[in-house]
Parts: C-alpha cells; structure tokens; sequence
C-alpha cells in the first residue's frame, strides 16, 4: 500500500515537473515567436504593392479604357475609406453578396470592359507573374486602416451567407474527415510553432482577419484573403472551390461577423 502510494506521489511529482518544463518551453517559443514578428514588420514590401494598387486604380484600362475609380464597394462610387472593413456585404445591383475581391473583378468587367477571364487570368502571382487584383486588394485593403470591422450581417442575404460560412466552418469533409473548427475551434492549438487562433470568438478571428490581405515572407508576394481560405481548403484535402465561389465567400462572411469590431491593420505581414 504504501509502495504503491509513493510512487503514486513520484508519478505526480514527475508529470508535475514536465508540465512546467513545457509551459516554460512554451512560453520562451512564443516570446521568440513574438520577437521574429516584430522584425518582421519592420519595412513591409506589401507598401510597394500598395502604391503600384494605386496606381492601377487610377489606370484607364481595358476595352473601355477607363479608370477604377467609379467602383463602388458600398460606399459609393469610389470610396474607398472603410469600405474593406465592411465587406463581404449585399450589393443590390448584382444581386448577391461580394467581398472585396469578387466586387473588384465585377468593376473590372462594367467599367473596364474585361471578360471574366481576362480579370481573373492572374488572380495570384506566380513566379515572374505578378498580380493586379493583389496590388488593388492592397491599396483597397489599406484604406480600412484604423477602421473597425462592421459585418453585421442583417441583410437577409448576408444573414444566410454568414450561417453558410459558419456550416463549412464546422463540417467535417475530405479523405482526411477534417474540418476549419478541428485546427480553429478552440483556445491553444498549434501545430509545430505556429499558433492555431481560436476563430470561433472575437478575439481571435479578429487578429486573423484584421492584417488581410498580408506579404507571405515564405511565399514572397502578398495573399488575399480568397487565396489564403483556399489554400486552407487544399491543405485540409478538401475539394479546392474555385475562385471567388460562394463557399469562400461565406467562410469570409462568417469570419468577418465574428471578427466584427476589431480594428484593422493591414497589410500584414506573415512568415
């Protein structure tokens, strides 16, 4: 009886000690981790992005060889000051809800005259391949700064998205049976060193969408918020859905919902 107490107590003394050893390997990895961010952030190239978005705004282009500046994404023709923030939204014209991008392209047809085909060619860069929809979501994106995310999500449209978004979120799907909420459904996941952000609360969702569109150093060159949740999709072994499909719409809208009252600082930028 008394052996088996004893090493009852080691057995807790063990486990005790190699809880704090890993708490304190934890917390010196995120310190570090904390450090190399804020290296990073110092001279971001996505600024240069920004200013060549700029200028394609301005651009008479296409077909029709006009400018961007007429485009509305909420707020009126060509402004621009918040409008990020409070995308995806409901556009009565088109009748359906668009982010940032999926409205970008539809103002690239009506007023520039593109095809489909022809604004969405490179919708990301490849190498010696840039993109103009990154470069004009960087200077769109920008504009938000200091502005906090408002998607409420009460139009019935962006209502029914939102609940789209949050089913796709937590659906489990693909060979691997995975879904988003397995990796970002709960507090203090991480795989290897990076940080798992719970996107179930506000708190969470909002340092990850508040930096979006953000320069990818692993990657050199800028991601959109499309191409970071499909890249997510093909890495989970889901179905890749097509560019600006209704799904990656949806998770947007969910996530901006969640997200919805945190300050936006983009563009970001990500390992």
């Amino acid at each position: 009886m008394r052996l088996n107490l004893t090493c009852r107590l080691v057995g807790a003394a063990l486990l005790a000690l190699a809880t704090g050893h890993a708490l304190a390997q934890d917390a010196k990895v995120a310190d570090e981790l904390a450090k190399y961010r804020e290296a990073l952030a110092d001279g971001n190239p996505a600024d240069l992005l920004e200013v060549r978005g700029e200028g394609l705004w301005q651009e008479k282009r296409g077909p029709k060889n006009a400018s961007l500046e007429q485009c509305d994404f909420g707020l009126g023709p060509g402004k621009l000051e918040g409008a990020y923030a409070q995308l995806p939204r409901y556009f009565k014209d088109t009748g359906r809800v668009m982010d940032v991008e999926s409205r970008l392209v539809h103002c690239m047809m009506t007023l520039q005259g593109f095809t489909f085909e022809q604004a969405t060619k490179n919708w990301y860069s490849k190498p010696g391949t840039e993109s103009d929809i990154e470069a004009l979501v960087t200077f769109i994106g920008a504009k938000s700064n200091g502005v906090k995310i408002n998607v409420p999500a009460t139009h019935p449209e962006e209502a029914k998205m939102a609940k789209m978004g949050e089913y796709i979120f937590y659906r489990r799907s693909g060979p691997q049976d995975f879904s988003c909420a397995i990796c970002h459904g709960q507090d203090g996941k991480r795989i290897r060193l990076q940080e798992l952000g719970n996107l179930t609360t506000q708190a969470g969702a909002g340092e990850a969408m508040k930096t979006w569109p953000s320069y990818r150093v692993s990657q050199g060159t800028v991601w959109t918020m499309q191409r970071r949740l499909i890249d997510c999709m093909r890495q989970a072994r889901w179905p890749e859905p097509k560019y600006l499909s209704d799904s990656v719409i949806a998770l947007e809208t969910f996530l901006q919902k969640t997200a919805s009252g945190t300050v936006m600082a983009t563009p970001g930028i990500k390992r």
